[in-house]
């Protein structure tokens, strides 16, 4: 972090670069200019007050001279000194609602339409009635945790609220809106999943591959779907919405998942799925429309898991099941995530607690046990 003595000519002097530029005053301590990569210019103090640090806008520099700043921020910083608030928020210091808005119009382009719609639900109830109104800088780690336990009656809507939170504060940081590692979202503990992650046996990987079996003929592309499922890992949205043109030389190539592009490295079995259907149109499940939900698949599913012993597994479960398979033979958290493409190393060690009585009971080869005994 570059440090010198800041005049009107130096602080005209610095250009924008791609990340925000700190500039800490020799002179006068905790005072300093940052740089956004826009090209705006804000002073800043950063100091401690009652045990916390504070960091303030001292103004912007595009309307206030450097000398002016450096008077100001010499008032802000006595009354730190003397145990008083500084002056009151002045209107450079951005709200957190003005902050989230930004993020959710500029960060939020990564995230998928769904995903962007669900996020605002909670921002707008879970979030903003606790955060608006405050400057975005001044929002410490107690309040934040204070705010996730205020939540406790609700802890599904928690854990997908801190995440959120999380991302306004990292961008805030990276917009120069906080101080640099700054995130008060750090070290929160989620709340306990209320349903406990559902894993099938070998014994029942093979009653729910004799039940497929026998509807094989009379439903050819719902068996197909569900296979693929058990054999791939993949999400239903991804098998479901799948073209034939994603499938080529042994792998799916997904365009648009929900992590984004990635490829899926089919097994022998999984590509004899494929190459048995059809191929009647662009998409391998015909009349399944692109991002459409799938009831005509869930009525079969709950009629396969009945017949084979199975009422309590989800559609989901199936993905669970295959990414315990692949730890038990010995795959690493790394390729477990590249497997089930996930973002986040986080979401691929909830399946790293498997006990040892589990690996005792582990098969000698993933995509046997997967097909059910089929190779």
């Amino acid at each position: 972090m570059p440090e010198f003595r800041l005049t009107q000519r130096r602080v005209d002097a610095l250009r924008p670069r791609r990340g925000v530029q700190t500039v800490r005053d020799t002179e006068l301590k905790g005072y300093g200019v940052r740089v956004m990569p826009s090209g705006a210019r804000r002073y800043f103090i950063h100091s401690q007050h009652l045990g916390r640090r504070v960091w303030k806008t001292v103004g912007d520099a595009a309307v206030m001279t450097e000398p002016d700043a450096r008077a100001r921020a010499r008032s802000m910083l006595a009354a730190l000194r003397e145990g008083r608030n500084p002056e009151a928020t002045e209107p450079g210091d951005p709200l957190f609602e003005t902050v989230a808005e930004e993020v959710f119009e500029r960060y939020g382009r990564r995230w998928k339409p769904k995903t962007l719609r669900v996020n605002r639900v909670y921002l707008r109830r879970q979030i903003l009635p606790c955060f608006a109104g405050r400057p975005i800088a001044e929002i410490t780690r107690e309040e934040v945790q204070a705010w996730f336990r205020s939540l406790h009656a609700t802890p599904a809507a928690a854990n997908r609220a801190a995440p959120i939170l999380s991302v306004i504060m990292q961008q805030a940081e990276a917009w120069g809106y906080r101080p640099e590692d700054s995130n008060p979202c750090k070290g929160i503990r989620r709340y306990p999943r209320g349903r406990s992650e559902r894993f099938l046996s070998p014994e029942e990987y093979r009653r729910l591959s004799e039940v497929l079996d026998r509807h094989e003929a009379d439903r050819p592309f719902h068996v197909a779907a569900v296979r693929l499922l058990v054999l791939t890992g993949c999400r239903s949205s991804e098998i479901l919405g799948l073209e034939w043109r994603s499938y080529r030389e042994g792998r799916l190539y997904l365009p648009d998942s929900k992590t984004g592009p990635r490829t899926v490295w089919l097994c022998r079995a999984a590509r004899d799925v494929l190459d048995r259907l059809p191929r009647t149109g662009r998409a391998v499940f015909r009349g399944m429309r692109r991002g459409a939900r799938q009831p005509w698949l869930h009525g079969f599913w709950l009629r396969v898991r009945a017949e084979a012993g199975l009422e309590d597994v989800r559609m989901h479960d199936l993905r669970h099941s295959y990414a315990s398979i692949a730890l038990l033979n010995g795959e690493s958290v790394r390729t477990l995530g590249r497997l089930l493409g996930h973002e986040c190393a986080e979401t691929t060690l909830k399946y790293a607690h498997l006990s040892d009585a589990s690996v005792r009971e582990a098969v000698d080869a993933l995509a046997p046990v997967l097909s059910g005994g089929q190779s």
